[in-house]
C-alpha cells in the first residue's frame, strides 16, 4: 500500500506540475498581452463516477462516456484557468468582443491542446495512456450541444457551480476556460467532493440576474419557476459574427458579453454575501 500511495502522489503531482508549469510558461510567452492567466484549478475524479451516465439524460443523448474516448479510463483530470481580470474588463463595453477577449479565448484553446499533450507524454514516461479532449468546436451543428461537457465533468469534480445564465463559477469566477484530459492510472484513494457550495449570488437566494441582462442578443427568456429558457441559436449567431471579425486571429467566435461586467466574473461573491 505505501508504494501504491508514494506512486499515487508522484504521479498526482507530476500532473498538477504539468498543468501548472504550462500554463506558466504560456504566461511568459505572451507578446500582446503579458497578463492572460492566473493560477489553474485542477481536480481529479475517478472516470467510473456513476453520475457521468446521466449526463445522456441531462446534457445529451450523445454524451460520450470516459471509455469512449479512452478505453480502461480509469480518471478524468478537469481544471479551470482563469483569465486576469484585464481580459473580462476589456469585454465589457461594446456590442461585440473585444480583441482581447477574443484573442485569449484562441490562446486558451491553443493552451488547452498543449496541455494535453504535456500530460500525454508525462503519462507516458510512466507507461500510461491519456486520451484527449478538444477544447471547443465538439458540438452537434444542428442542436449546438457539445458531445462532452468540460463545465458537467467540473461540476462533478467541485471546480464551481453553474450560474444563472448556465455559465460555471469557480472561485477565482467564471471568466476562464475549462478542460478535461482522461487517463488510464487509477488512484488508490480520490479527494473527497463535498455538496458543491452555491456560487451564484441569485441562486444563493440574493437579487442579481445582471447576466441575463448583459446578453448582447436577447438569448434568455423568463421561463417557469423563476428560471430561464437559453436559444442557443441566438447566441452562436453572435459568436460566428464576432469569429467573421476576428477571422485574422483563428477559430475566434466567442462573445462572452454575459460573464463580464458581473459580481462573479473573476471571483465568488455568492460566499461574501451569506
Amino acid at each position: 500500500m505505501g508504494n501504491a500511495l508514494e506512486r499515487d502522489r508522484m504521479i498526482h503531482a507530476g500532473i498538477v506540475d504539468t498543468i501548472e508549469s504550462t500554463v506558466l510558461s504560456g504566461t511568459m510567452c505572451q507578446k500582446l498581452w503579458q497578463n492572460m492567466w492566473l493560477d489553474p484549478i485542477i481536480k481529479i475524479i475517478p472516470a467510473g463516477n456513476e453520475k457521468i451516465g446521466d449526463f445522456k439524460k441531462h446534457v445529451s443523448p450523445s454524451h460520450l462516456m470516459p471509455e469512449d474516448i479512452l478505453p480502461g479510463a480509469k480518471s478524468i483530470i478537469s481544471y479551470f484557468i482563469p483569465f486576469h481580470e484585464s481580459i473580462p474588463n476589456s469585454n465589457i463595453e461594446g456590442e461585440n468582443a473585444s480583441i482581447e477577449w477574443a484573442g485569449a479565448y484562441v490562446k486558451t484553446n491553443k493552451l488547452i491542446t498543449i496541455i494535453a499533450d504535456n500530460i500525454e507524454a508525462f503519462m507516458g514516461e510512466h507507461g500510461y495512456k491519456s486520451g484527449k479532449l478538444p477544447a471547443t468546436h465538439n458540438y452537434n451543428k444542428e442542436d449546438l450541444i457539445s458531445n462532452w461537457s468540460h463545465r458537467h465533468i467540473a461540476y462533478l469534480a467541485g471546480i464551481g457551480t453553474f450560474g444563472r445564465n448556465n455559465m460555471f463559477i469557480t472561485e477565482s469566477g467564471c471568466c476562464g476556460r475549462l478542460g478535461s484530459i482522461i487517463i488510464d492510472y487509477e488512484f488508490s484513494e480520490y479527494e473527497q467532493v463535498e455538496e458543491p457550495r452555491e456560487r451564484c449570488i441569485s441562486k444563493s437566494g440574493k437579487t442579481c440576474d445582471i447576466c441575463i441582462s448583459r446578453c448582447m442578443v436577447g438569448a434568455y427568456s423568463a421561463g417557469a419557476g423563476g428560471n430561464y429558457t437559453f436559444d442557443r441559436h441566438k447566441c452562436h449567431e453572435q459568436c460566428l459574427k464576432n469569429g467573421e471579425l476576428y477571422e485574422k486571429l483563428g477559430a475566434a467566435d466567442v462573445c462572452g458579453k454575459c460573464v463580464v461586467g458581473l459580481p462573479c466574473s473573476t471571483g465568488e461573491p455568492a460566499r461574501a454575501t451569506k
